[in-house]
């Protein structure tokens, strides 16, 4: 390549036979293009200069990488001086009158009384109970939203919120500033989440901690099919039964997630 042949320029290739064949190639920085996929006929500059051009850009996989990058540096910057945490899984649709709103509300305020900051996904329904408990306790009620097609926003009883784009990135979140998880009643979402969470610890792939299932007519089925499915037929060992705790009590959910801090 010439010297003055820039980052966007064309290079030629010479065929086989020594005959110099079309310009096949294209090179945008350390990407080469050829064939068919050299069909640009402008420049990165002259696309990032002229304003005339088209906003997609900004929708494109590139921009993308660094829009992920922001949300880890805002997400670490933000939850850097959080201290030690838990956080609350749960439904977003139950009501303010359900007592699963209520059990999430003592249960925030019980781990804001031992020193825990909590976690939610900041939205309402079980998530807006343990903020409430935990700020209504004088706790760190922090919330990490999610950019979701029915904006939610993040409930009024978050201290602390952050909101992402990206699930995997929330996700991130979520359990580097943890010390443990606990799940009340909630859909798929929660689900997601707890199974996330159990995967990380049986994979060793983050620092075992407990996960505790808080509700046992709701989570019972669940615990049944894991055992007489999953254990049964030998998709997870007897030993990870061990990675879940299922009670009723808001009182010994907390002192599971004292004892192993401990």
């Amino acid at each position: 390549m010439n010297s003055d042949q820039g980052p966007d320029s064309f290079e030629e290739f010479g065929s086989s036979d020594g005959h110099s064949t079309e310009k096949s190639a294209k090179h945008k920085g350390s990407v080469v293009l050829r064939r068919g996929r050299n069909t640009e006929t402008s420049t990165s500059d002259q696309r990032l200069l002229d304003e005339r051009g088209p906003g997609n850009w900004i929708h494109s996989d590139t921009w993308r990488v660094l829009r992920i990058q922001s949300e880890f540096v805002e997400g670490f910057g933000a939850l850097a001086e959080v201290p030690k945490a838990v956080t609350v899984f749960g439904s977003a649709r139950t009501p303010v009158d359900h007592p699963e709103y209520a059990r999430a509300r003592q249960l925030g305020a019980a781990l804001a009384k031992e020193g825990f900051a909590v976690i939610t996904g900041g939205g309402p329904g079980v998530m807006e109970g343990a903020n409430r408990g935990a700020s209504e306790a004088d706790g760190y009620s922090i919330g990490l939203g999610i950019e979701l097609p029915f904006e939610q926003g993040l409930n009024e009883w978050v201290d602390l919120g952050v909101n992402f784009r990206y699930f995997f990135v929330r996700k991130t979140m979520f359990v580097k500033y943890s010390q443990a998880f606990v799940c009340l009643p909630g859909g798929f979402g929660t689900l997601d989440e707890l199974f996330e969470a159990l995967t990380l610890v049986q994979t060793a792939k983050v620092t075992r901690f407990p996960i505790v299932l808080l509700g046992k007519d709701f989570w019972s089925g669940l615990l049944d099919w894991i055992k007489t499915t999953l254990v049964k037929e030998g998709k997870v060992s007897e030993k990870d039964l061990d990675l879940i705790h299922c009670t009723d009590s808001v009182d010994e959910a907390v002192r599971i997630v004292r004892e192993a801090q401990q």
